[in-house]
């Protein structure tokens, strides 16, 4: 027998996430796919400054970020929103470009992982994700 009150039998939360991206084709494309595939998207930010600030205000548990930005790089902001220890947001880089590129700085950023954007699915995100 289900002991769990009748407003939440048996259903999941959603992982919630933010979409970080200065191409809005990409970040269409990533919503679509991500909801599509059990994610909450709560958030999308064009830009560096932006996705600290809607990190801030909405508090996802994931934040997937693009590392080339126009402000701040993705490291950058990742480093930002990471401070102190944090283990929330998880945060997950993606770039178009493959992981090569960034050789040595992934390994000394606090994300939690790295996607390019050819491979993203949910199964990639959330392993990452931890």
């Amino acid at each position: 027998m289900c002991r769990r009150p009748p407003c939440c039998h048996h259903r999941t939360v959603p992982p919630t996430l933010l979409i970080v991206d200065d191409h809005a084709g990409f970040r269409t494309f990533a919503r679509a796919l991500l909801e599509a595939e059990g994610f909450d998207v709560v958030g999308e930010a064009a830009d560096g400054a932006s996705a600290v600030s809607a990190a801030a205000r909405l508090d996802p548990q994931i934040v997937l970020l693009d590392i080339m930005l126009p402000d701040l790089d993705g490291f950058e902001v990742c480093a930002r929103l990471t401070e102190g220890g944090r283990e929330r947001p998880a945060v997950i880089l993606t770039s178009s470009r493959d992981a090569t590129a960034y050789s040595g700085r992934l390994d000394h950023s606090a994300a939690r992982g790295f996607i390019p954007k050819d491979k993203l699915s949910r199964t990639t995100l959330l392993a990452l994700a931890g």
